[in-house]
């Protein structure tokens, strides 16, 4: 089974400069969400929170995972698309169950076996998550190298890398070995459950928009934007890369 995707351009006549004047008016606002998004949904009150706890401490690491998911704008603006063009809930909860699984294996396995990678090329790569999904949406891999990826895959092994941005950080924090792995597993459930949360949110505004005859016109727009948001959250990482080196 794969995921349907854009097959041509807007449908009506004067859309075609619509997502360039859409792009305009979005992209002041990006660097905030680039901001926001890359502190990875750790704040600093909960960085030292996990540095002074020790012991098992289920419902405040449920808390922190539910947080990091819903505050983390990169895992949303790749969730929303994900699910753009997916319609029946057996699909969506396909792709959904492909994404939590890579996103936390590689969350659970890299902190147990502190296995740190830079945070500015993991999180890098998560944006060109966002880039390769909006591409996909938009049908560009059909019409430039006339096949289509295999999305399932796709999306699993960018779960994989969504899961290792937020263990780098958490590496970072120097997490109490005490109560190590029942405090991760109770983060995992609390970033599944913020996962419903945030999923539960977009099927709703997607559902109402999907009956409306904007859908179809603006789709293209939409996932041009995120193509858009994607490559700045990109540029963002390797501006901070560089500097930093």
């Amino acid at each position: 089974m794969q995921e349907p995707f854009y097959q041509g351009p807007p449908r009506s006549p004067d859309a075609c400069w619509r997502p360039a004047l859409l792009l305009l008016v979005a992209l002041p606002t990006l660097p905030l969400l680039a901001g926001a998004a890359f502190a990875h949904g750790v704040a600093e009150g909960d960085k030292g929170y996990i540095q002074e706890i020790t012991g098992i401490n289920l419902l405040p690491f449920i808390y922190l995972g539910a947080k990091h998911m819903v505050t983390g704008y990169d895992h949303i603006l790749f969730l929303f698309g994900v699910i753009f063009f997916l319609y029946r809930m057996k699909h969506i909860g396909i792709y959904v169950s492909l994404f939590a699984l890579g996103h936390s294996t590689t969350m659970l396995l890299g902190v147990y076996f502190n296995v740190g990678i830079n945070s500015y090329i993991i999180d890098a790569i998560i944006g060109v998550s966002v880039v390769y999904k909006a591409l996909d949406n938009m049908g560009a891999f059909q019409r430039w190298l006339g096949f289509q990826p295999n999305t399932q895959g796709a999306t699993l092994v960018f779960g994989f890398f969504h899961g290792f941005g937020l263990s780098t950080k958490i590496i970072e924090y120097n997490i109490s070995p005490d109560g190590l792995v029942p405090n991760l597993l109770a983060f995992n459930v609390g970033v599944e459950i913020g996962q419903l949360l945030a999923l539960g949110a977009i099927l709703i505004v997607m559902g109402y928009w999907r009956r409306r005859r904007s859908f179809w016109r603006y789709a293209y727009t939409a996932n041009v934007v995120m193509m858009a948001a994607g490559f700045l959250l990109i540029g963002y990482q390797l501006t901070g890369l560089f500097v930093a080196a």
